[in-house]
């Protein structure tokens, strides 16, 4: 499995939030707690939005905890939306084309958990991506193919809607292959303008995931946290795991849920996995 954040809101310097936090995702990649392993040393990315058109992408099939590069870049980008995630594979090659965030031009997309008995529902599914987006595709890892089932499904349009018919069909697939539980998932992903995470999994007990309390709360209650002071209200993260150890900080997103981070109010809806049509 995977430990993975989304930041959106005031930009910031990606090295505050990687590796100044006592449980950064850096901490997380050596000393996880709330995974299913507590080394996550498969590779890692990271995947921003600036000044081009479409979000930049950095990947290594290094530990995140001992690459130069990441630290480096780290402390010289900044930007107002970032995914950063660190990987511990399922399965497949350790290769930079399995790293996430994965990037078909504007968007992002990373992914914690598994499709279950991959090999088995491979062929179904890969089938199943519309063929002008099939090309695309570079690595061999589930969750790539989950996200261009998603695009294939409307993504783009209706990015709730098409995870949610993404899902429906893997369940589907697994369960004419005697999969019992087809996948095991939180996802984030983000236009650059918009950010959506889900959890969800197929037995009713996913992954972690927490989302941040609203800044002026937050000021309040951890006045001597200075990097509050920097940050707009409007700013939030979502994590596999807290990085700071902060009471009230941390909300559990519930079970079967998605989220939506965006210019206004925030939304926290229920997730219901249906087949396309």
């Amino acid at each position: 499995m995977c430990r993975w954040l989304a930041y959106s809101g005031s930009p910031v310097n990606i090295e505050t939030l990687l590796y100044k936090p006592e449980h950064s995702l850096i901490d997380q990649s050596l000393h996880s707690q709330l995974g299913a392993e507590t080394t996550n040393g498969d590779g890692f990315g990271i995947g921003w939005y600036g000044a081009a058109e479409t979000p930049g992408v950095f990947h290594s099939v290094e530990p995140a905890w001992n690459n130069r590069n990441l630290r480096d870049l780290a402390a010289h980008i900044e930007s107002p939306l970032v995914l950063a995630h660190i990987r511990a594979s399922s399965g497949s090659p350790v290769q930079e084309t399995n790293c996430h965030p994965f990037r078909h031009g504007q968007w992002l997309w990373m992914h914690n958990g598994l499709i279950r008995e991959f090999p088995k529902v491979k062929r179904d599914l890969a089938l199943a991506v519309d063929p002008s987006l099939y090309p695309s595709i570079e690595g061999s890892t589930d969750s790539e193919l989950f996200f261009f089932l998603a695009l294939t499904l409307g993504l783009e349009d209706d990015p709730p809607g098409a995870v949610e018919r993404a899902v429906g069909l893997i369940e589907e697939v697994g369960r004419d292959h005697d999969v019992e539980h087809p996948i095991q998932m939180t996802v984030a992903t983000t236009d650059g303008g918009s950010v959506w995470a889900f959890r969800y999994s197929s037995e009713r007990a996913s992954r972690s995931l927490y989302y941040s309390t609203d800044v002026p709360t937050l000021r309040t209650l951890h006045p001597e946290v200075e990097v509050l002071s920097m940050l707009g209200d409007e700013s939030r993260l979502i994590v596999s795991e807290p990085i700071r150890d902060l009471p009230g900080a941390w909300n559990e997103v519930p079970e079967s849920s998605y989220g939506v981070v965006q210019a206004g109010q925030d939304e926290l809806r229920p997730f219901t996995p249906r087949p396309p049509a």
